[in-house]
């Protein structure tokens, strides 16, 4: 699984889910978008105006995504809906 993570530098949630993200970077191949530095490739996911977005992606599909700041268990909880808790 492959996740694309949507961020800013100046957005405080992508701050707080950067940290969390932190330790599950090993586990799912991440690409780091910049809204403001990778304007181009940010456009093709749609986002809207809410930071972080989190695209998961399986097969060069897409099979969800996770928008806003969320606790840990939070995301947990969708990773392991979305099937991806190895």
């Amino acid at each position: 699984m492959k996740v694309i993570k949507i961020t800013a530098i100046w957005c405080g949630s992508c701050l707080i889910m950067n940290k969390i993200w932190k330790k599950y970077e090993d586990k799912y191949e991440t690409v780091s978008l910049d809204v403001d530095m990778n304007e181009e490739e940010v456009e093709e996911y749609n986002i809207g105006d809410t930071l972080p977005v989190f695209v998961f992606i399986d097969k060069d599909k897409e099979i969800g995504r996770l928008v806003g700041e969320h606790s840990e268990e939070e995301l947990v909880d969708y990773i392991e809906k979305l099937g991806l808790d190895e």
